[in-house]
């Protein structure tokens, strides 16, 4: 399997007033043309790892690792300019609520265009035409209708299919899904799996797919990372994640509700000093 990407030993750390504050913490894995899970509680880390990825994190962050590498390229050292360059083509994130994440003063259909030509050099028309392929591609009808509609104008499914248009209309190798489906419904959720799903399988993508939600990821991905207070605490494939050993990963799986089971209250997590070392 092609290995698109190595992290190890990543560690993301925040300066505050009260002392340092650990939010990645020794994290290693890799990466192929696969779907990756990475679940936890909030607070666990898992976004911060796929920010630190991508380069989003704030200034004030301070990022380490002995390894952190894209493709063959460095991204600690890389500079600046090829690190934006890389991202949104090569590189390229779907963030969690779209109604947070996409310009509302900008039309859809100009976002997407923006994102385009960004990175090549490429005339307005033909970047329409584009536009309005990727966003039949993600399932849109009337995608030449919705290209001139506002964030605000349109479901949060259309919006999310939106922003997974705009972050794959560049054609990147790499995908990093931050919950993704965690502000839709459960039959538009499936709608936006089956789309990934397809798009993962026919570009040969890499896909990190970051959630908090269990269930989901054992159905849809190949691997499953597990992260407790900003470490790894568990790696298995999806299919076997029912029969995980690790008491924190027993813990979540025993708190999640059964159809059919009296299970008033639900079970508590109760969790251990020792998890965090």
């Amino acid at each position: 399997m092609t290995r698109l990407l190595t992290v190890d030993g990543l560690k993301v750390d925040f300066p505050t007033r009260s002392g340092v504050v650990e939010a990645v913490r020794g994290v290693s894995f890799t990466l192929g043309r696969e779907r990756l899970g990475i679940v936890g509680e909030s607070g666990s880390g898992k976004s911060q790892t796929g920010r630190a990825i991508m380069g989003l994190t704030p200034a004030n962050a301070r990022i380490s690792a002995e390894r952190l590498n894209f493709s063959g390229i460095d991204l600690l050292d890389v500079p600046a300019r090829q690190r934006r360059d890389l991202r949104g083509k090569r590189i390229a994130m779907i963030l969690q609520d779209p109604k947070y994440s996409l310009n509302p003063v900008m039309s859809i259909g100009r976002q997407i265009v923006e994102t385009l030509r960004a990175h090549e050099t490429i005339g307005r028309a033909e970047a329409r035409d584009r536009a309005l392929a990727m966003l039949e591609a993600v399932q849109i009808r009337e995608a030449s209708r919705v290209f001139d509609l506002y964030p605000h104008e349109v479901s949060g499914g259309m919006g999310q299919r939106a922003m997974i248009a705009m972050m794959l209309i560049a054609g990147p190798e790499l995908l990093i899904a931050d919950e993704p489906t965690s502000a839709l419904d459960v039959t538009v959720q499936l709608e936006i799996l089956a789309i990934l799903y397809r798009l993962v399988a026919d570009r040969g993508m890499g896909l990190i797919f970051i959630s908090h939600d269990l269930g989901l990821v054992s159905s849809f991905c190949d691997r499953v990372i597990v992260m407790y207070a900003g470490r790894i605490v568990e790696e298995l494939p999806a299919s076997e994640l029912a029969n995980a050993e690790h008491p924190y990963t027993r813990g979540l799986l025993n708190c999640m509700p059964r159809i059919g089971a009296d299970r008033h209250p639900l079970p508590v997590l109760d969790r251990k000093p020792e998890w965090a070392l």
